[in-house]
């Protein structure tokens, strides 16, 4: 079974709001997306809404349930009140939590689930009590599996960082063993993954072939950079086919 696409768009909505203009439009890109293939929308809306902005949520939402029944939208963001608010009202199909400073640029590292074990708890109890999937960011160490486990998210997703930025070959296949080793325990746990996070055309194959059992990846920012060079149709179609479509 082919690993699903979700397509990022916050890097769309930066685009956007940096002359803060309708366009590019977040909602007309999604369509395209959606047209080409894509199997789901991500969004990532922080407090500054630097990229996405409330009533992007809602558009994407409308958008969705209107015309697209079948794919999914997935909302990732740090567990706070707002957010968790704005979840609880859009009724995302997944959430994906992140330990992300609202000052951080992009997410950058994964939940320390034992730290964290009390705060997860409550909050994916929350979220799984209102109907919808829960996915932990987390780094690629089989060792944090088991406490990712009891907090009882149904899945986890892999940050793909270091190894999408790897320029050696030799550092690439060990983040690659890593990914490849936690997905195992994941699965093995009975835990869903997913992953993302600097995931590209050029090493997205690779990965997907050594964890078949990925179930989704999310992909924004390569994925936006090559729609300029091939339109975001021919760019989705690009990216299923690396995922195994």
């Amino acid at each position: 079974m082919p690993t699903h696409l979700s397509v990022n768009v916050n890097a769309i909505a930066q685009l956007r709001n940096r002359r803060n203009l309708p366009w590019p439009s977040v909602t007309g890109l999604a369509r395209i997306a959606l047209e080409a293939g894509a199997a789901g929308i991500t969004v990532h809306p922080r407090p500054d809404e630097r990229h996405i902005r409330r009533h992007d949520v809602f558009d994407l939402v409308a958008l969705l349930r209107a015309d697209f029944a079948k794919a999914e939208f997935n909302m990732e963001g740090y567990p706070d009140e707002r957010f968790l608010a704005l979840c609880e009202e859009a009724k995302p199909d997944q959430v994906t939590l992140v330990p992300d400073d609202p000052a951080q640029a992009t997410s950058d590292h994964g939940w320390d689930v034992i730290t964290h074990a009390a705060l997860l708890k409550g909050v994916v109890a929350r979220l799984k009590g209102r109907g919808f999937r829960v996915s932990l960011f987390l780094d690629a160490d089989p060792a944090l599996v088991s406490g990712a486990k009891a907090t009882g998210t149904d899945r986890i997703e892999l940050y793909t960082g270091p190894y999408g930025h790897a320029a050696d070959a030799g550092v690439q296949a060990a983040e690659l063993k890593k990914l490849v080793a936690t997905t195992e325990a994941a699965s093995a746990a009975g835990l869903g993954v997913n992953a993302g996070h600097d995931l590209t055309l050029a090493n997205l194959p690779q990965l997907i072939a050594a964890a078949p059992a990925i179930a989704e990846v999310s992909i924004g920012h390569a994925l936006t950079a090559d729609a300029l060079t091939y339109g975001m149709a021919e760019t989705v179609r690009l990216y299923a086919k690396a995922c195994g479509a």
